[in-house]
């Protein structure tokens, strides 16, 4: 059976701060101004210097947890022209390939993150440049200060990578805009800092579940078994993000894909035991099928919770070029596939911009949606019984 959803809570500013013990909402809320200040922390440091003024011979990017989402995308807003190769690597061992001629930006809050740390000091060993973001009195701010790299200081006040986000992927794309693999510069992050305070306002506490986006998917999400899916490579990362935080955040097991390549995988779990279209007689042991109108809770038992796909969709421009319209084209039947078959379909658009303002509405949105979740079923967004049993090592 559905979990429930408290709207009441969620619409009342008091209980949302009560259960809120870090502040998950407020973090979120200040995105915007997380990049501005990573703006002048980056300047600080002479980002400028990054790689010694010059193009490298190649980037390789580590990081882990709330920041893993980094990799990604300087990876998608790289790859269409980037005129050097950008690698991922979460851990050791670091390539042999990476040398004197290349770039490593390793990136973690606390600066002690076991994979991103081991990196940047095999990098240093071998002489690459280095470029590191997180804590100021860190391991890893160490390592680049020895090796004469740039190290972008994250600032004060830090609970969570989840939620500060911004503060740490800011200085990556300032970065890569310097070095020329990205096409991304202060300019774009002010409107990046500008769309985010748009969607803050827009999801802000205050604003009712009727009207407030971030609220009303919520609602929908908390009713079903999420499938997260982007239209593309740049919601393919927005769907990742919004993966990781359901899961981390409001605890709902959620998967993601992008297309074209999970519209397979996507449509045939349509099939499957948590929609309409599978057949009553093998809907499980209370024999009743997810969505069925007619079926009697007291009689046959608690429904089978429903399967929910958030599609996560770019704008799309006036004149679409044939590859765009084919792309919309295939969209349009997985969600109509979907609501034929009683998915319950949520959508979630960017606003035109450039790539990574589109990216950061995205983020936004569905960061919020994951925190209300968290909060309209009771659970506090930042704090996770087994997460701290795990880090204990009392499991």
């Amino acid at each position: 059976m559905a979990p429930f959803l408290d709207e009441k809570r969620i619409d009342n500013e008091d209980a949302c701060a009560a259960l809120d013990t870090h502040g998950t909402l407020r973090s979120l809320a200040m995105a915007g101004a997380q990049v501005r200040q990573a703006l002048t922390l980056s300047q600080d440091a002479g980002i400028e210097r990054v790689a010694g003024g010059e193009r490298p011979r190649s980037v390789l990017v580590a990081s882990l947890g709330g920041t893993a989402v980094i990799c990604d995308v300087l990876e998608m807003l790289a790859e269409p022209g980037s005129p050097v190769p950008v690698a991922i690597r979460r851990n050791l061992p670091l390539p042999g390939w990476v040398g004197p001629l290349d770039l490593v930006i390793a990136v973690s809050q606390s600066g002690r993150a076991a994979g991103p740390l081991a990196l940047a000091a095999e990098a240093a060993r071998r002489g690459a440049s280095l470029l590191t973001v997180g804590a100021s009195d860190s391991p890893l701010a160490d390592v680049c200060a020895r090796a004469r790299g740039v190290h972008i200081n994250v600032g004060n006040d830090r609970d969570g990578s989840r939620t500060h986000l911004w503060s740490m992927l800011a200085p990556v794309m300032l970065a890569a805009g310097q070095i020329g693999i990205a096409d991304v510069d202060a300019a774009v992050l002010a409107d990046v800092a500008d769309r985010l305070d748009e969607h803050a306002e827009a999801c802000r506490p205050s604003s009712e579940s009727f009207v407030n986006p971030a609220k009303v998917l919520a609602v929908d999400l908390a009713e079903t078994v999420p499938l997260v899916l982007g239209d593309g490579p740049l919601n393919g990362v927005a769907a990742s993000r919004a993966a990781s935080m359901l899961a981390r955040t409001a605890r709902m097991p959620a998967t993601f894909g992008e297309l074209p390549d999970a519209a397979s995988q996507i449509v045939a779990c349509f099939d499957g035991p948590f929609t309409t279209a599978f057949s009553s007689s093998s809907a499980g042991a209370s024999g009743v099928a997810a969505g069925d109108i007619f079926a009697d809770p007291y009689l046959d038992g608690p429904m089978p919770p429903r399967l929910g796909l958030l599609m996560l969709r770019d704008a799309v421009p006036e004149d679409p070029s044939p590859e765009v319209a084919e792309a919309e084209a295939l969209t349009e039947a997985v969600v109509e596939s979907a609501r034929e078959t009683g998915v319950k379909v949520s959508q979630v658009t960017a606003e035109p911009g450039h790539p990574l303002v589109r990216l950061a509405g995205q983020i936004a949105v569905t960061d919020f949606a994951a925190t209300y979740l968290a909060l309209g079923l009771g659970l506090d967004p930042a704090v996770a019984p087994h997460v701290a049993d795990l880090r204990s090592g009392r499991r």
